[in-house]
């Protein structure tokens, strides 16, 4: 996650002042992403899915407290709440702390969480999670074991740690994550032994190969040249080698693959193609300003150059788009109640989902408080939508402001014929039309059966 009150925000954000700078024409004049030119995420009948839900995380336990702070309760929680989605981080550190010796107490917890998902019907991505590397530089993720440094400096930034990121240490270690055959060896066999314990957990809908990677620059180069270079040199064939090492054990899960993190700036990424059927395209979404604590800017036009970037890759390759991670810290500053508003209208133009950051019971980043009750502004990522739609969706919007959400879809000729909504709490009145009725309704839920080829339309209604 970027988290920047950077002492590097201030580099950061000169590198790309010049490439972000929107145009007056391209501030006015930003459209929606055509929905029909990116492929949509769809399940194993061939229904098309929309993900809505939040990063669960334990950063703290280690060892026999690992995924201690992960309970049943942020399950059933979210499910209430109408969520259906959960990115669980997990660090490759507690799997294997010593090399070639996995940890099957871990694997156990990661098990037992992946249970409460499947009782309160949640799916999972499961993210190898990595942040300034891991516990060599006081952090989580790749373990000390597999840090190679060439004994270059590292030094430690306790206000400001996305700086860390460029500290000559950690860069030197990507380098080598990448680059020595050994550790290429160890990092898919990392993903090797995960994808052959948990192929046939019901609840499991991906792997996320690795958060927010980062890399090495060169002398001279600017932050998003050395951004699309890593992207294209590092990360590509990575992303290939670890979903090479999924398919030995696991055919039809989908592998989610990031780009670096300064895509949050608009920078379109440099990967390439990832050799597999089932890929996502998993960018986070961030801005620089936003973590350093500033509010929104509207004029500013970061969310219409984001949009602009981020889907360009999807696009050329054919690949559906989940964002792996969002959300401000200061979620409560004037312009942020705009700010939701305009972010989940850009996320359901593209996206077949997104995951916020975090759900968690207290201040800063998490979701809720210790009640369970929404913080400030976050209220308003609970809205209606279509969990699994049979048939080619043609739209699906929400007005707040009437609290009425609309899906129109083509029903599918054959196959299943079962579409299902999520419904935030409160009072709701779901109605079918096109040869379709509703055949069940309860709180949170309600499931459309619509006649093969029908064109159906959906409404609900709050209140």
């Amino acid at each position: 996650m970027l988290r920047t009150p950077l002492a590097a925000a201030a580099v950061v954000a000169a590198a790309l002042a010049a490439l972000l700078a929107p145009t007056a024409a391209q501030a006015e004049g930003a459209r929606p992403t055509p929905v029909g030119r990116i492929p949509v995420l769809t399940d194993a009948h061939g229904r098309t899915l929309t993900l809505r839900g939040w990063n669960v995380e334990d950063k703290v336990g280690r060892g026999e407290n690992a995924l201690a702070a992960v309970t049943e309760r942020h399950f059933r929680d979210m499910r209430a709440k109408g969520f259906n989605f959960a990115r669980l981080l997990v660090f490759w550190d507690d799997l294997e702390p010593r090399p070639g010796r996995y940890s099957q107490a871990y694997l156990g917890k990661i098990e037992r969480v992946l249970g409460w998902a499947q009782k309160h019907d949640i799916q999972v991505l499961i993210d190898a999670h990595q942040d300034v590397f891991g516990p060599a530089f006081g952090h989580r993720g790749v373990p000390e074991w597999a840090t190679r440094t060439d004994g270059l400096p590292f030094t430690p930034h306790p206000d400001d740690w996305f700086a860390e990121y460029f500290e000559p240490a950690v860069q030197r270690a990507f380098t080598h994550l990448y680059q020595d055959e050994d550790l290429r060896r160890a990092q898919a066999e990392m993903w090797r032994v995960l994808a052959d314990r948990f192929a046939d957990h019901p609840a499991v809908l991906g792997y996320d190969l690795i958060n927010e990677p980062m890399g090495e620059l060169r002398e001279g180069e600017d932050l998003p040249t050395a951004a699309r270079r890593i992207e294209r040199e590092h990360l590509t064939p990575m992303y290939n080698r670890l979903a090479d090492a999924v398919r030995t054990v696991d055919r039809d899960t989908w592998v989610f693959v990031e780009p670096t993190p300064i895509v949050g700036e608009g920078v379109p990424t440099g990967l390439g193609r990832i050799d597999d059927p089932k890929v996502v395209y998993a960018p986070h979404f961030y801005n620089t300003a936003m973590e350093a604590g500033a509010d929104y800017d509207p004029a500013a036009g970061w969310i219409e150059a984001y949009e602009r970037a981020v889907t360009r890759y999807p696009e050329e390759y054919g690949v559906p788009v989940v964002v792996g991670e969002w959300g401000p810290l200061n979620n409560a500053l004037p312009n942020m109640n705009r700010f939701y508003r305009d972010a989940m209208a850009s996320l359901g133009r593209y996206g077949s989902g997104w995951a916020g950051y975090v759900w968690c019971y207290g201040g800063g980043y998490c979701a809720v408080d210790g009640a369970g009750t929404f913080r400030t502004n976050k209220e308003l990522t609970a809205e209606p939508y279509a969990e699994a739609v049979a048939g080619t969706v043609r739209s699906s919007a929400y007005d707040s402001g009437s609290g009425v959400y609309r899906l129109e879809y083509d029903s599918a000729r054959r196959g299943p014929r079962r579409t299902e909504l999520s419904l935030p709490p409160g009072r709701w009145k779901v109605a079918a039309a096109g040869r379709a009725v509703v055949l069940r309704e309860e709180p949170g839920r309600a499931w459309i059966l619509a006649a093969p080829g029908a064109r159906v339309t959906v409404t609900a209604t709050r209140g």
